[in-house]
């Protein structure tokens, strides 16, 4: 029986409404509806942190097998993050020394002159769309040389990643069936370019790029197939453009408003990191992950299905005040943040180390080199549903 102190709501947390300002609904939930529903389909939302963590720690119950309800134009499970354990820790196993701390302090000079070097574009101008003059383009130019790629195309990549993360933008008329089939002629493109690439590095062994090194890696003795190439290319690709661009939006739109916390970043720089961890926090730019229910199992009195889906609601997570003191409260001193905007458990972001290191340098470089600034009079940020992408941040600030 479910727990009748409990309230139940339907919440639309893939709103335009909602992303702007999450927050209000997050905290209701988690207070009052840890146990809320989907608005339209009507699927069960965890928001506790407590609930969301232990879902994300037990795949056996909350698989990320379900390649098949997610629609994304995939024709398998994206690897590793749509594979449960035991196959897919083998495959973090080989992935994730290639995104150890380590090897991104290497290519940290890289990521901070291209940060520099595309302010030099517009500082004198006054002004720039940050998420296209400076939010994009750094993260997708450090990731494009991580996977081997040239950078000229990145205008297709960048195309392709949003007619899957969102198809809405795109169409005149967006309509599901329109979505999905637009979606489906993404995926073919990902598939049919990276199996170019894989038959060139065949060609030309030995190199260091992330597609050279899946053809040479081995598991269980095994080389890895095709196929399995293909999949982590999938993957790859959608992660490493997207994430840390929306994150870097939300955190800009945060500062841009919050004269007092952009000063004390200025003041004292070695906040730098600690303000990366709490915005990560605050913002949670990827809101929820969905799961689908593997046995049956009650949480707050309710009876979850097998084979239902479940949307972990990992921005309300963030801001429970069971496992955050004043989580209200943005303190870029915050002692204790064991936030879950990585996720947790064995399908923990794959990219944490990189996007803490993207993320650390295009503050610290923004700052120097543009200390104050503001959005433009008269103008709205405008936030994307689902991924919370700042997609239209229109900023300005004194020319010298």
């Amino acid at each position: 029986m479910a727990n009748p102190d409990l309230e139940t709501r339907e919440v639309n947390v893939f709103s335009a409404e909602f992303s702007a300002c999450p927050q209000p609904v997050y905290r209701e939930l988690v207070a009052k509806c840890p146990f809320a529903k989907t608005a339209l389909i009507g699927t069960p939302i965890l928001s506790r942190y407590e609930d969301v963590l232990w879902a994300l720690r037990h795949p056996e119950i909350f698989s990320s097998e379900m390649e098949m309800h997610m629609a994304l134009g995939t024709e398998r499970p994206m690897i590793p993050q749509q594979i449960d354990p035991p196959a897919q820790t083998k495959f973090r196993k080989i992935l994730d020394p290639r995104f150890s701390k380590k090897r991104m302090a290497e290519i940290e000079p890289n990521v901070r002159r291209h940060a520099h070097e595309l302010i030099d574009a517009f500082q004198a101008r006054g002004e720039c769309e940050f998420d296209h003059e400076f939010a994009m383009p750094l993260p997708a130019t450090a990731f494009l040389a991580l996977m081997g790629l040239p950078q000229s195309e990145l205008p297709r990549f960048l195309k392709i990643k949003d007619m899957i993360i969102r198809p809405q933008t795109l169409l005149e008329h967006p309509t599901p069936e329109a979505a999905q089939a637009l979606r489906k002629d993404a995926g073919r493109q990902i598939y049919e370019y990276f199996g170019g690439v894989i038959d060139e590095r065949r060609k030309q062994p030995g190199g260091t790029d992330m597609v050279s090194y899946l053809l040479e890696t081995e598991i269980d003795g095994q080389r890895l197939t095709r196929e399995e190439i293909l999949d982590v290319s999938f993957l790859l690709i959608l992660a490493g453009l997207d994430t840390v661009t929306a994150t870097l939006g939300c955190n800009m739109a945060y500062l841009a408003a919050n004269p007092a916390q952009r000063r004390r970043l200025i003041e004292k720089p070695a906040l730098i990191p600690g303000a990366v961890e709490e915005l990560l926090r605050w913002e949670t730019p990827v809101t929820a992950v969905p799961r689908i229910l593997k046995q049956d199992v009650e949480i707050h009195g309710s009876l979850l299905k097998k084979g239902e889906m479940v949307t972990l609601l990992i921005g309300a997570s963030n801001v429970d005040d069971k496992e955050f003191r004043d989580p209200a409260l943005v303190d870029f001193e915050r002692e204790r943040n064991k936030h879950l905007a990585f996720g947790g458990g064995p399908h923990r972001c794959l990219g944490s180390h990189l996007a803490r290191m993207e993320l650390e340098v295009a503050l610290q470089v923004w700052h120097e080199r543009i200390p104050d600034y503001r959005v433009k009079p008269g103008e709205t940020p405008r936030y994307s549903p689902g991924i919370r992408e700042v997609q239209y941040l229109p900023l300005v600030w004194d020319r010298a």
